[in-house]
């Protein structure tokens, strides 16, 4: 019976070698092809993780232009395919030319069985893996945390917050520095919230003119001013029954500071150019990256309404104090901007993921994402660089402490978070970078509570 054996797709043009490479791979439900249009057939047929392919295909037989084309259709037809190219010894450089392009690995003619039956059980292993990694994250996805992606203890104990807090019916204060992801949370927070099933309503305050921004939050009557042709809802009353979210609150305007106050004490609003008082039910989450309590101090924020609003307080940490969250986010945006580019998948050259490490990331996650966009695709080939992402070395230095104990933890706990970031969670590849068997590297991940997977 084959329907329980991986299929495996042989590309050859030769029927003595097709015989030959089927009877090799016993292993497997064997599909051959020997032309580039009955390969494209079989693979919209049978969708085989793993493809060897000859270069040498018809009408080029002694060339490589026909097979290089077949590999290009194969990736952007199934870009997650892993292609095997075979070829001859004069060949090498039609190789790299297929590598560069997307295929996984070349192995030389005359074939060996077994070593050649090493390289696809390898392609097989690998291509299971990126499934069972992408099954794992399709399962998170149903998460209302799914959108926050770290392993660092400090950024896990932010969602352990707004989980405890989201039940409840608190003001909640999400602080951090621009691009840190306040909205994912506030979203989260909300999805995770008894009001759930009604709208998140979102305004920034500091993107709206201070003479729009009264009306937006709080709506008008018809002939309440030039242009105001009919009664209009504000965000604040569209909202009712869910939450508001007001990103950037410290650029409210103080007149608005005073009637988002009454607002938040007697829980009702006066459209501009309107006398009635209507009752709204909201829950508020505001945000901003600016220090509020200076800004009281200052008297450009009210600071009763700070207190309103501050019910619970929530910091994001920026994404360079988040150990091993750079290179864990780089990957994380290679793989969902190759699927939305249409590209065949990428990894990152050693050069590039010390480059992330090393960069500051002032713009944080945001600037990560622009970053990891730019690179998926301006890199040549399926390698990215360190030139590909564009990254300044900043030099920054960071005081480590002296008592040793704490200090050898603290290196421990960072090798690990690292090497798991740089390997994309593969507990095989981290445990052989890191020196130690596989549940030795349990034992130390269980140790200092670091999961397996983000």
């Amino acid at each position: 019976m084959t329907q329980n054996k991986p299929k495996l797709l042989i590309i050859e043009d030769d029927p003595g070698l097709q015989k030959q490479l089927r009877w090799s791979f016993d292993a497997y439900d064997v599909v051959v092809a020997g032309d580039r249009e009955s390969a494209l057939a079989q693979i919209r047929r049978h969708e085989p993780a793993v493809v060897t392919m000859d270069l040498g295909l018809p009408p080029d037989p002694d060339g490589s232009t026909e097979g290089l084309a077949t590999l290009e259709q194969i990736l952007a037809l199934a870009p997650d395919t892993r292609v095997i190219v075979l070829t001859g010894n004069q060949e090498r450089a039609n190789a790299v030319k297929a590598i560069a392009m997307g295929a996984y690995d070349f192995h030389q003619k005359p074939c060996e069985p077994e070593v050649l039956n090493l390289v696809v059980q390898r392609a097989f292993f690998l291509h299971n893996l990126q499934m069972e990694n992408r099954r794992m994250q399709s399962n998170q996805a149903d998460s209302p945390m799914a959108g926050v992606i770290s392993r660092d203890a400090g950024m896990l104990k932010v969602c352990r917050n707004i989980e405890k807090v989201a039940p409840t019916s608190a003001s909640v204060m999400v602080l951090g520095e621009s691009g840190t992801g306040k909205e994912v949370l506030a979203r989260a927070l909300h999805a995770l919230s008894p009001r759930a099933k009604e709208r998140f309503v979102a305004i920034n305050c500091a993107a709206i003119p201070e003479n729009l921004l009264e009306s937006e939050l709080f709506g008008y009557e018809k002939g309440a001013f030039t242009g105001a042709a009919k009664q209009t809802k504000g965000k604040v009353e569209l909202a009712n029954g869910g939450t508001f979210f007001l990103d950037e609150v410290g650029d409210l305007p103080m007149a608005l500071q005073a009637k988002l106050l009454r607002f938040l004490q007697e829980r009702v609003i006066e459209r501009i150019g309107g006398h009635e008082e209507i009752p709204v039910d909201v829950r508020i989450v505001c945000a901003t990256h600016q220090r509020l309590k200076e800004l009281c101090s200052t008297g450009r924020f009210r600071e009763d309404l700070y207190y309103r609003l501050s019910e619970i307080v929530v910091t994001i940490p920026p994404l360079r104090a988040r150990q091993g969250d750079a290179a864990l986010l780089a990957h994380h945006f290679k793989n969902k901007f190759c699927a939305q580019e249409s590209r065949p998948t990428m990894h990152f050259a050693p050069d590039a993921i010390a480059a992330i490490e090393a960069y500051a990331w002032p713009g944080n996650v945001r600037e990560m994402e622009n970053c990891v966009k730019r690179a998926v695709i301006m890199a040549d080939g399926p390698t990215i660089v360190a030139d590909d992402l564009g990254l300044p070395d900043d030099g920054t230095q960071v005081e480590q402490p002296l008592n040793l104990r704490q200090v050898r933890d603290e290196a421990e706990h960072a090798a690990i978070v690292r090497v798991l970031a740089r390997v994309d969670g593969n507990i095989v590849k981290a445990s052989e970078m890191l020196g130690v068997s596989r549940p030795t590297l349990y034992d130390l991940m269980s140790r200092h509570g670091i999961k397996s997977s983000a």
